[in-house]
């Protein structure tokens, strides 16, 4: 059950004053270095977004639906990634600022096999779309 004067996270990404409010006010080196890691995820997650709409525009040997299917999950997956940062970032600063461990996340595991599986469907896509 959820504490009702407890604010959920999603309400924190917009609230800095709430986050504030949480714990004590940890190591700035520490916040930074949070803060840090959230822009190379936002990062990430442009540049997948980037590869969806290069996708879409430079892959026109292969057929519109599957080029389209391409350029969909990458620009999903920089969706997924931008929200996933932003929830990552309000975890770990909530979790300093309380003195607990920092959250686990499976995610960039995820995202290391799910970029390996792209770039392995666009080789493919590529070496066909040279044997043509």
């Amino acid at each position: 059950m959820s504490d009702p004067e407890r604010p959920s996270a999603v309400r924190l990404w917009f609230s800095p004053r709430r986050l504030r409010a949480e714990g004590r006010t940890p190591d700035y080196r520490f916040s930074l270095a949070n803060e840090r890691t959230f822009l190379a995820w936002v990062r990430t997650a442009l540049a997948l977004v980037g590869g969806g709409i290069a996708a879409d525009q430079f892959l026109t040997e292969m057929s519109r639906p599957f080029r389209t299917a391409i350029a969909a999950v990458l620009l999903a997956g920089g969706a997924v990634c931008a929200v996933r940062a932003v929830s990552h970032w309000v975890r770990c600063e909530r979790a300093m600022r309380r003195g607990e461990d920092l959250p686990e996340s499976r995610f960039p595991g995820l995202l290391a096999v799910g970029t390996a599986v792209a770039a392995v469907v666009l080789i493919v896509v590529v070496l066909v779309g040279a044997g043509r």
